[in-house]
Parts: structure tokens; sequence; C-alpha cells
């Protein structure tokens, strides 16, 4: 008796199986193709948006297979509002799922950003009042002293977790601007790396240069005074993504 009942569940499990088989090899073959159409209607929906030409949706994952979850590249330079309308746009494509930015942001953003006075920031320009986080001549690299300095500021963002910490470097007007811009976003991607080491989650921390072009109120654009950091703590509310688990319509 016992035995005649197992034969139907054997069966049954079997067969089970072989659908299971069958759904996980057709999802992997049409992966590609499906990851590829999402990728020629991203373009269009980013410039409608206010993308610039460098700002691309790659779908694909951290590993290199195809992925409706894009990771978005090349928005350093834009404001919040603008990145904010970019995500919500790509997310918007039938099919896409959860978005991040390539410079940290792990969440695609909504609405309009809020900026709040909140306390961390207004520890951390306290602190940078009296102190200024320094580098080497013409270099990326921090001097020694500004190593402590930064792990007062880390400690002061500590209580902002989970907004958007934004970390703008900025140069004087000393020599070429497109090399002033590149050296300002190599040194706030540089503090970036720093307070990630000093335990600042990764996904909360962007990091972008303006090279020149907003030096300090009152201070000529070649004071050399003008080569800083600074911090802005951004509150904003996260996007719905569409649920992984839900197949785009076709």
């Amino acid at each position: 008796m016992m035995s005649m009942l197992r034969r139907p569940l054997i069966a049954i499990a079997l067969g089970a199986f072989l659908v299971f088989l069958i759904a996980r090899f057709g999802a992997a073959a049409s992966a590609p193709e499906f990851a590829a159409q999402l990728s020629r209607q991203a373009p269009g929906v980013i410039a409608e948006a206010g993308g610039t030409p460098s700002v691309r949706a790659l779908f694909r994952s951290p590993r290199g297979y195809p992925s409706r979850h894009p990771l978005l590249v090349g928005g350093e330079p834009l404001d919040e509002s603008t990145r904010a309308q970019i995500a919500m746009a790509v997310g918007a494509v039938p099919g896409v799922g959860g978005i991040r930015w390539s410079d940290g942001d792990m969440m695609a953003q909504s609405g309009e950003p809020v900026f709040r006075p909140l306390h961390c920031q207004e520890d951390v320009q306290a602190l940078l009042r009296a102190r200024t986080i320094r580098f080497e001549e013409s270099s990326a690299t921090m001097d020694i002293a500004s190593i402590g300095l930064l792990d007062e500021v880390a400690t002061a963002l500590r209580p902002c977790l989970g907004s958007i910490i934004q970390i703008t470097g900025h140069t004087d007007s000393s020599g070429p601007e497109p090399g002033n811009i590149a050296l300002s976003a190599q040194r706030a991607a540089a503090v970036r790396a720093a307070l990630i080491r000093e335990g600042i989650p990764a996904d909360g921390l962007r990091a972008r240069g303006v090279g020149s072009r907003q030096p300090v109120e009152g201070l000529d654009p070649t004071d050399p005074a003008n080569r800083r950091i600074e911090f802005s703590v951004i509150a904003t509310e996260p996007i719905r993504p569409t649920p992984v688990d839900t197949p785009a319509p076709r």
C-alpha cells in the first residue's frame, strides 16, 4: 500500500522539478534579450528627464549578467532634482526593477529634494569653520593632519545615517577649469572613500567636483581658501521600485 502511494508522489515531485528547470532555463535564455530591450528604451527617457548624453543606464548585475535592475552612471555633475527625475523616468519603464546610482545612492529618489537644517550638518560645518580638509598640492592625497579631522567629521555625520550625504569638492581658479573639475572630483571621491573606511555606509555617500565655479562668497576666485570640501545632508523619499518578482509585460 505504501509503495503504491509513493509512486504518484515521486511522479508529482519529478514533474514539479522539470517545470522548475524549464522555467529557469527559459528565463535565462530570454534575459539578455529583455535587458537589451530595456537598454534601447532607457536613453530616450533619460534625455526627456533632463539627462545629458553621459548619463547611461547599464542593465547588468555586478557580475556582468543581464539584469533589469539598472545602474545609472554619469550623473555626478547633475543636481538632485534632475537625478531624481531621471531615476523616476527609468523606473517607470515597464519591467525595470530597483535602481541605483554608480556613485553610491542605492535607491532611486523621487520628488524634489528637501534640504533641512539637520543637526549633523551643522556640526560638520562647525568643525570645518576652524579647520580644513587639506590635500597635497595638485593631488587627491589628503595630508596627515586632515585624517584626524575626517574622523571627527564621520562622528558628526553618524546621526544622519539614512539620508544622502553629498560631498562636494572645490578648487580655486588657478589652472585650466577642466583640470580643476577633475581634481575637485578626485578629492571628493577620496573623502568619500575615507568616510567609508570610518564606517559610514557607502550607499548614502555621494561625491562630486565643481572645480572653481562656486568660490567662497567674498573671496577672489584665485584665493587658495577656495580649495575646500563641503558637506550637504539631503533628506529625500525613495520611490517604490518595480517588484523584482513581477514579470514584465511582453
